[in-house]
């Protein structure tokens, strides 16, 4: 199949086993979720009533004060106790596949090819780290939340874009389907494309 190329001449030719694959909404899902699952800094803890301190002598004998048993001021019905299921630093990851991970990849990049939200230019960058320069290169491309993946983004490029609101420009190396799915516009270098078809191939 081909791709058209805005402000190019012609198309190029890419696979269509990549760019031509049916959207599969369970298996992008699944991708999504552990994609946002792996950036989770799973670091959230609470004592429970072994790690707070204190608490090592029973407070008053078991029997005859009329009051309810106690063994210990640490517990979590007492005020500065521990927490009950004290929460403990955990890791979210969830395992995925490759064959999974590019399948999803593949199913994205193609439902965005069959909307119309992926526009493939021959080159996107900017002499020098200007915001203005960058914008002027980008002109009408730029439609709500836009990304912007080049094959090597080059360090002006990088900083000139930062600062543009609802603008992410990627390497395609750093490609990942978050980022694609979040994106009203896909823009992308012919070299980009010839890259991500290579690794999703």
């Amino acid at each position: 199949m081909e791709l058209p190329v805005i402000g190019g001449s012609g198309a190029i030719e890419v696979s269509e086993a990549v760019f031509g694959r049916e959207f599969s909404e369970a298996l992008v899902h699944q991708v999504v979720t552990a994609y946002l699952a792996g950036a989770r800094a799973g670091t959230k803890a609470q004592k429970n009533r072994g790690d707070v301190r204190g608490g090592g002598r029973k407070p008053w004998r078991q029997k005859g004060t009329g009051r309810a048993r106690a063994g210990s001021i640490r517990s979590p019905l007492w005020r500065g106790g521990g927490v009950t299921f004290a929460a403990r630093p955990r890791d979210h990851a969830q395992k995925v596949n490759r064959k999974m991970y590019r399948g999803a990849m593949r199913a994205i990049v193609s439902e965005l090819l069959r909307q119309g939200r992926l526009t493939v230019v021959p080159e996107i960058d900017v002499p020098e780290p200007k915001t203005k320069l960058f914008l002027e290169t980008l002109g009408e491309l730029r439609h709500g939340r836009t990304l912007v993946v080049t094959d090597q983004c080059s360090e002006a490029l990088y900083l000139a874009s930062r600062n543009v609101p609802d603008v992410l420009v990627l390497d395609s190396d750093a490609l990942d389907p978050v980022s694609l799915v979040g994106a009203e516009r896909v823009v992308m270098t012919v070299g980009a494309v010839k890259k991500l078809e290579g690794w999703l191939a």
